[in-house]
């Protein structure tokens, strides 16, 4: 199995990557719009809204909650999660940086 090999890139490209993941697959992109349209949400709101099983949408949450861009208040038998404005924040402003050193109109081809 190969290395990923992390330590030859910089902090901010591992944060970059780190973060995007968050946004490569549609059900972690569902559950972030569900989550910055209701402000809050307990988890089997969560589970009735998306066409995926209670692990299934578990195993996202625990995704996104690892990254950051997500937290959880647990108040048993209940977890609320909700957005995590600092990290969202980090990544609107890193993956703006990385676009825009691309300026439309000013490629090769």
């Amino acid at each position: 199995m190969g290395l990923a090999k992390t330590d030859l890139f910089t902090n901010q490209q591992n944060r970059v990557a780190e973060l995007a993941k968050a946004f490569a697959h549609p059900a972690r992109v569902a559950i972030l719009q569900l989550l910055a349209d209701r402000k809050a949400c307990v988890c089997g709101d969560l589970v009735d809204e998306l066409p995926l099983a209670q692990a299934t949408v578990s195993q996202h949450l625990k995704e996104l909650k690892r990254i950051g861009i997500i937290k959880g208040d647990i108040d048993p038998p209940r977890v609320c999660y909700c957005i995590n404005e600092p990290v969202w924040d980090e990544a609107r402003q890193l993956f703006g940086q990385v676009l825009d050193t691309f300026m439309v109109g000013q490629g090769c081809c």
